[in-house]
């Protein structure tokens, strides 16, 4: 069944209704197909897809960073061209975060190319470019804690994420979770702090000697030229901002919708079926106007405001948030070694329109509130005892803060 609060808060147990909601948008003109596809991530009825490749997407984050910067530095140099900087500290985080939701996640799975060497150095680079987690410790641990039998138990570190890193717990409400996360959290100096910290180390401790001086002699040489160049304020606005506090805000609420947490009452804690229970796409806008609505009036209005919301309120959780493919992060656990993974949302599709073989039926919820709501209060009915904190053997803050990206 699909329940529907209002336009903007669409949750979907089925595809139907999903369905519906996109096929709405065939109103708009059809230059606007393919980009509401990719703003949603979900196809509209019988669109075909784009052959996307592992490299393209390579190419689009690397170029979405190297023009983010190039706008910040233009804004900066004009001096007071504020929108504009704006516009470049979007971009340079759009860039890192497909590099870092991406690339770097499945070269750690050997399936960006499935050729081992060419996806470790990828890897390697855009940890050691982004500050995260040292790869080789990375792949090692999302396989064998996040992709096995411990799924969104307290050896997953997604769920020790929740409990030490977001200190929220089961018994808490909606809105003590919602007050955490926005007060304690995001608008924590202390918490960015720390985060940043545990970024650091849980790239640098792990790796080898030679690893950490090619890394340090890359950052000193970039610190160098911007002394000598007088571009430090540049480097410290531009790059380091949108790579600490943007970078963790976005890391963070991604956090808050990659999975769901089990039910107490589910006994059966194996198989396709409960596995694919923690796991929802999360689809981003809303239904479009009714074509048939009386007055011209009140159809510009629907409109202005539809409009309004996709490019103001879903655009920007889309391009920021739920960047690449974790819109449908529901196929990657059902198929994490798909070799479709570049053409995320028509892949996903497919499997649907195939009967999702041997699955049971994909889960769909539209909007990033509503997503952040159904984890919370999943997490607020889960069984105490399971998800005690003191349950978590003792792991270190980079362990923590290593575990919101994974």
């Amino acid at each position: 069944m699909v329940t529907q609060a209002n336009p903007a808060t669409t949750s979907c147990t089925a595809t139907a209704e999903s369905v519906m909601i996109r096929d709405s948008m065939s109103a708009v003109p059809r230059i606007f197909a393919m980009p509401l596809t990719f703003l949603t991530g979900k196809p509209a009825t019988g669109q075909r897809p784009l052959r996307l490749t592992p490299g393209i997407h390579l190419a689009a984050a690397t170029v979405s960073v190297l023009i983010g910067l190039s706008l910040s530095w233009v804004a900066m140099a004009g001096g007071g061209w504020w929108l504009l900087l704006i516009v470049g500290w979007a971009m340079t985080l759009h860039g890192a975060r497909n590099a870092r939701m991406m690339v770097y996640h499945q070269a750690a799975h050997r399936n960006m190319w499935a050729r081992p060497r060419r996806d470790q150095v990828v890897g390697r680079i855009v940890a050691g470019v982004l500050l995260v987690q040292d790869f080789s410790r990375y792949s090692t641990e999302h396989v064998l804690d996040h992709h096995a039998v411990h799924h969104m138990t307290v050896r997953d570190p997604t769920v020790q994420a929740f409990l030490i890193g977001l200190g929220l717990r089961p018994g808490m409400t909606r809105r003590e979770m919602w007050r955490r996360l926005i007060v304690h959290k995001l608008l924590s100096p202390t918490f960015h702090l720390s985060f940043l910290i545990g970024r650091i180390q849980s790239y640098f401790a792990p790796a080898s000697w030679r690893q950490r001086l090619l890394t340090l002699t890359v950052y000193g040489a970039v610190i160098a030229l911007a002394v000598r160049f007088d571009a430090w304020v540049f480097l410290l606005v531009a790059w380091v901002l949108p790579m600490t506090f943007f970078y963790q805000v976005s890391n963070t609420l991604r956090l808050c919708v990659k999975h769901t947490f089990p039910s107490p009452a589910a006994t059966e804690r194996r198989g396709r079926g409960y596995f694919a229970s923690l796991t929802n796409a999360i689809l981003i806008g809303e239904r479009a106007p009714n074509r048939e609505v009386s007055g011209r009036l009140r159809r510009l209005r629907g409109w202005a405001r539809w409009w309004l919301r996709m490019l103001t309120v879903h655009l920007p959780v889309r391009y920021l948030v739920l960047t690449g493919d974790t819109v449908v992060h529901d196929f990657h656990h059902r198929h994490p070694m798909s070799r479709e993974w570049a053409d995320y949302i028509f892949a996903r599709q497919a499997d649907i329109d195939a009967g999702h073989r041997g699955w049971p039926p994909y889960r769909e919820i539209w909007g990033l509130v509503p997503a952040i709501n159904l984890v919370f209060e999943s997490l607020s009915r889960a069984d105490p005892q399971e998800y005690d904190r003191a349950r978590i053997p003792e792991v270190s803050g980079r362990s923590v803060f290593s575990a919101f990206d994974d």
